[in-house]
């Protein structure tokens, strides 16, 4: 729990500087998708993991309570009772943890260079992302470099909203209903 609190806070220029130190510097790699990954893991994993445990905190004790008088062993009540009750929030948390990360510049400009070329391969070369995209054609004088700026930046807002909304529905259709 301290831990996860301590990453809730970690701004993500922090994350990107920890992950360049321990992945180019130490272990003498190239810049690459995979280490913006590290670092974007990074930032997500307190969401998910806060969300998860709020969500089974939420789980009411009388169902814990009526498997274990039936003589289910803990663990086959936390498999089949605990994590199917909690299955809505957990994944709204992932899908709102992967929200959260899906616009951040920093971890992109330190540990990744922009390609307008898409690249497979995420262990090599340079990446195409909207975060990149933009900070690149903020600083083209053209008309079309404007627009391709605020082009961009609508794309990334409008899948933020997505992944939010997309969030909503999965909670509100996987969600246990009373009868």
């Amino acid at each position: 729990t301290f831990m996860v609190d301590i990453l809730t806070g970690l701004p993500s220029i922090v994350a990107a500087l920890f992950i360049y130190t321990i992945w180019i510097t130490a272990f003498g790699l190239q810049r690459n998708a995979f280490a913006m990954c590290l670092a974007l893991l990074l930032l997500m994993i307190p969401v998910v993991i806060r969300s998860t445990e709020e969500m089974l905190r939420i789980v009411p004790d009388e169902l814990r309570e009526a498997s274990y008088a039936l003589g289910i062993p803990k663990w086959k009540t936390i498999a089949r009772v605990v994590i199917p009750t909690a299955l809505s929030g957990i994944t709204t948390g992932i899908m709102l943890g992967i929200a959260r990360v899906m616009g951040e510049t920093a971890p992109a400009l330190i540990l990744l260079a922009y390609s307008s070329a898409i690249n497979y391969n995420p262990f090599s070369g340079n990446m195409a992302n909207l975060p990149l995209l933009i900070q690149g054609q903020f600083t083209n004088p053209s008309a079309a470099g404007f627009d391709r700026t605020w082009g961009a930046a609508l794309t990334l807002v409008f899948l933020i909203m997505l992944f939010n909304l997309a969030a909503t529905v999965v909670s509100w259709l996987s969600a246990i209903r009373k009868k």
